[in-house]
């Protein structure tokens, strides 16, 4: 069982060694590190070190922080970590998926990151639902406003085909094209 490090800083000009210092202390046989944001997803160090570590091994960070870009995404690799035999340490929050204790307060995490994502989806629904309520409808706005549509419309009846109304109102012949359909649609419905 080796355990291995991994270090992260979020710009050049921030120190690691106080994160190396803590590494090396506990005993890691090798660190990987990155600098980078921890909201990027691309750390070559990371994924070099969840590629190095075998069943059996610990991968330790300074912090949690250090490794997950978010709540999902460090239950992710911690579970991810777990799947293939290999423990998660963070020296400062004292978690060690190895002991049993460890595992208890990772699944709390994973839980609470769960409940937090329904509570998200749960308000979203509910505020669009109340913005359909008002009246509001989600999307872009509409490209083909009422008023280009009548002076589409009449150019159209003119004679020119709908790829020269298009052009001549500024408009895209595929937004003009749908626009039209939907005002016959509508026009059907009365």
């Amino acid at each position: 069982m080796a355990e291995i490090g991994y270090a992260r800083v979020s710009t050049a000009d921030q120190d690691p060694a106080l994160q190396l210092d803590a590494l090396a202390k506990v005993g890691c046989v090798r660190v990987f590190q990155d600098r980078a944001s921890g909201g990027k997803a691309d750390r070559p160090g990371l994924t070099a070190a969840l590629t190095f570590v075998r069943e059996g091994d610990v991968l330790v960070v300074w912090k949690l922080d250090r490794l997950g870009r978010s709540l999902p995404h460090l239950i992710e690799t911690v579970n991810a970590l777990e799947t293939r035999g290999v423990g998660f340490r963070s020296l400062t929050e004292a978690i060690d998926t190895t002991t049993p204790g460890g595992r208890l307060i990772f699944h709390i995490f994973g839980a609470l990151g769960q409940f937090e994502r329904d509570l998200i989806r749960e308000r979203t629904r509910a505020g669009l639902d109340a913005a359909v309520a008002r009246g509001r409808r989600g999307g872009r706005r509409p490209v083909v406003t009422e008023e280009k549509l009548r002076r589409a419309g009449t150019l159209i009846t003119q004679g020119l085909t709908v790829r020269e109304a298009a052009a001549r109102i500024k408009v895209g012949k595929t937004a003009l094209y749908a626009a039209l359909g939907e005002a016959t649609v509508n026009a059907s419905d009365r």
